[in-house]
């Protein structure tokens, strides 16, 4: 059921309210990113003039450099998710509208509060989790198996709860998705935020998929 779903979610990408909601998602993800650099850059300047390193700002743009690596790779995802659950109405209701019409229309809307508190929370669920996890993910590290397991694991399970949240309280009188189904979901977006280039687009793909899901419940129960 969610290949059939991740197939019917990806003509979603060619739409124009897709293009757009990408586009303003991917700025600010940028933007947030480019102040998390300045961050570090900051962070390396001051160690650097308080413990009287050399180097210079080139030793400093280095560190920076090499340390946003790792750390884009870890919070892209979180970050992303966080962004795209603020502008999440937009592409649940271009996909409604598209293949649910008669679900569009009995859509309830979640209005920018609701999902500026799902935003917040799934940032800090998802932080919260991988934080606790994260001594295990180094003892796993350093008996060199495991570690991706583990964080494949979490992340599924973040992850489908996540899209799940995003879509079921706009149909609050529907069956949700099913615990099953929400893993599969979840295992699906976690690979897609994994591979390079197609994690750009995870989040709309994602979505997508959840909305696709859902209705898919629905039709199989009726």
């Amino acid at each position: 059921m969610v290949i059939v779903a991740a197939l019917r979610a990806f003509p979603i990408l060619f739409h124009a309210a897709t293009r757009r909601l990408l586009a303003k998602s991917l700025a600010l993800t940028l933007l947030i990113f480019v102040a998390l650099g300045v961050a570090l850059w900051a962070a390396f300047h001051a160690a650097r003039l308080y413990f009287g390193w050399g180097g210079g700002g080139l030793a400093e743009a280095a560190a920076t450099a090499i340390a946003m690596i790792p750390t884009g790779w870890l919070l892209f995802r979180v970050v992303a998710m966080a962004v795209m659950g603020f502008y999440a109405d937009d592409i649940v209701m271009a996909v409604e509208q598209g293949s649910y019409s008669e679900a569009a229309r009995e859509a309830r809307p979640v209005g920018p509060a609701r999902s500026l508190r799902f935003a917040l929370a799934s940032l800090g669920r998802t932080l919260g989790w991988n934080l606790i996890a994260l001594p295990a993910y180094i003892a796993l590290l350093a008996v060199g198996f495991g570690t991706i397991g583990l964080f494949l694991l979490l992340n599924t399970y973040l992850l489908g709860r996540d899209l799940a949240d995003l879509v079921e309280p706009r149909h609050p009188a529907r069956p949700p998705i099913p615990r099953g189904s929400r893993w599969l979901l979840g295992l699906v977006s976690t690979l897609l935020f994994i591979v390079p280039f197609v994690n750009l687009l995870a989040p709309v793909w994602s979505a997508a998929m959840a909305v696709h899901m859902l209705h898919g419940v629905r039709r199989k129960s009726a």
